[in-house]
């Protein structure tokens, strides 16, 4: 067990894992998150259970998968019901506290936070209720968030400067406790919209921007679910190599702009005298494609899309390690229990504490999707050399992360892949039945549809493109 210290759990937004360079890219600057994995252990093998933003953030809460507390969407925020670690926090005497974007359902339900401030919660509590509709969708188009990349100024990047700002004061202000605490930092940068800082854009010049993996027409994969998405997302139509290549800069700057912020809550404490006695965990709550296989946004199970960052540093964290052992967002709760030295809950979670995860070994690691986009829900198990993807109504994916990690060639339908595919399938049934909850989800999408008044509603009131920072209001449109 690790002795107890403070934690500083920093999660941003929609940040690839292999965008930042202790990652291997070799353009992006993200020289303040390579510090931090530098001075503790870097995961290269890190998932989210669930690639999109309420769900995510609602099983990182909880330390349970997305199928085992019904959180399937966007329309079903987090509201304290199945307690996380951050109850179990409190009931121990543990100051636990969030400063920025929750995306849960409202500031007056009990979430596991003493004080949450500056909170970004879901439109209205409410959130995307026509991301409920699963069955003839609207379709949606998204066609604008990638012409209109560039340079410029957002909402999104003023709100996290407050951020900053507030996780600095925060710091400050508890450096001489006497019990661990744990801040819960969340920035929502690099989540669209991709409108980087004018300094940071004009430092990506196009021609060195490296391009996604079959970004180019000809390579998209024939998938049903994958073109599906591309008609739903008005991204069947191929964009142009500059169009790919300004949104990938302006995603790099917001990118690096978010470094900086977090550069400077490292400088802070630092300043505090806080170094030797706080750990710091840097995450994120899913990817983002970047127009890999025609694709822009999350909602896959391509590691663009389910990949995500994970470094710890600080006391008793192995300096300048990296660990390939696969983990995902459910070994948080285990991890920040052990970090602050709480007792562990009665009841069985699904993840592990990350202190008994940095030497490396082989484990399966799961994530799952049920929302906008997708007519049935689908699944991902993975371990360090195969991904299986389980698509309900549609043919699964089977990738060999060892000799193929851009995932170009999938293996399923080769005959001399069909008992790997059905061991790892077998594998995925040992964890929940597929079909069933699909069933499940989509009967509980369709309640949550009929609670609303039905579809007529929900399509007078339309959707968003991205929740608002608090103060903004948010800018509905009709999809179709």
């Amino acid at each position: 067990m690790p002795k107890p210290a403070n934690l500083l759990f920093i999660c941003s937004d929609q940040h690839s894992r292999d965008m930042s360079g202790c990652y291997g890219n070799p353009v992006i600057q993200t020289p303040h998150i390579d510090t931090l994995a530098a001075r503790g252990t870097r995961f290269t093998n890190a998932v989210t259970n669930c690639p999109i933003c309420v769900p995510a953030r609602a099983s990182l809460a909880t330390g349970k998968y997305v199928h085992q507390i019904g959180y399937w969407d966007n329309a079903f925020p987090y509201e304290g019901r199945v307690r996380g670690w951050g109850h179990q926090l409190i009931e121990q005497g543990y100051q636990v506290d969030s400063i920025g974007k929750l995306h849960y359902r409202s500031v007056d339900d009990d979430q596991g936070f003493v004080n949450e401030i500056e909170g970004l919660y879901v439109v209205d509590g409410i959130g995307d209720i026509e991301g409920s509709l699963r069955e003839e969708a609207p379709f949606r188009h998204k066609r604008s968030g990638v012409i209109e990349a560039g340079p410029g100024n957002s909402t999104y990047l003023e709100y996290d400067l407050r951020n900053e700002q507030n996780g600095r004061k925060w710091l400050q202000e508890h450096a001489n406790d006497d019990k661990p605490w744990m801040l819960f930092l969340s920035f929502v940068c690099p989540h669209p919209p991709f409108i980087s800082p004018p300094d940071w854009f004009d430092r990506y010049p196009l021609e060195d921007i490296p391009l996604p993996p079959q970004w180019r027409h000809e390579d998209w994969p024939d998938h049903p679910v994958m073109n599906y998405f591309r008609d739903f997302f008005d991204h069947a139509t191929p964009f142009s190599e500059e169009e790919v290549r300004r949104m990938n800069a302006a995603y790099f700057g917001v990118t690096s702009f978010l470094d900086e912020r977090i550069g400077e809550v490292l400088q802070t404490l630092d300043e505090s005298g806080l170094a030797d006695s706080t750990r710091v965990i840097y995450t994120s709550d899913h990817g983002e494609s970047r127009g890999a296989r025609g694709r822009f946004g999350k909602l896959s199970m391509y590691s663009e899309s389910v990949g995500i960052p994970f470094i710890m540093a600080g006391p008793d964290i192995p300096v300048g390690t990296v660990s390939d052992t696969p983990i995902s967002l459910v070994d948080c709760g285990p991890t920040i229990l052990d970090a602050v030295g709480a007792e562990e809950p009665e009841s069985e979670l699904p993840g592990e504490s990350l202190f008994s995860l940095i030497e490396s070994r082989d484990r399966y690691v799961f994530s799952e999707y049920h929302s906008v986009g997708s007519k049935n829900g689908f699944y991902m198990l993975r371990n360090r050399q195969h991904k299986y993807v389980h698509y309900v109504g549609a043919p699964p994916q089977l990738f060999d992360l060892a000799a193929d990690p851009h995932e170009m060639h999938n293996l399923a339908q080769k005959p001399e892949h069909k008992t790997l595919l059905n061991q790892l399938e077998r594998e995925l049934r040992t964890l929940l039945d597929p079909e069933a909850v699909n069933e499940t989800a989509q009967r509980d999408q369709r309640a949550i549809v009929e609670s609303f008044g039905g579809r007529a509603p929900i399509f007078a009131r339309g959707a968003f493109d991205n929740s608002p920072v608090p103060g903004e209001a948010p800018r509905f449109k009709q999809n179709g």
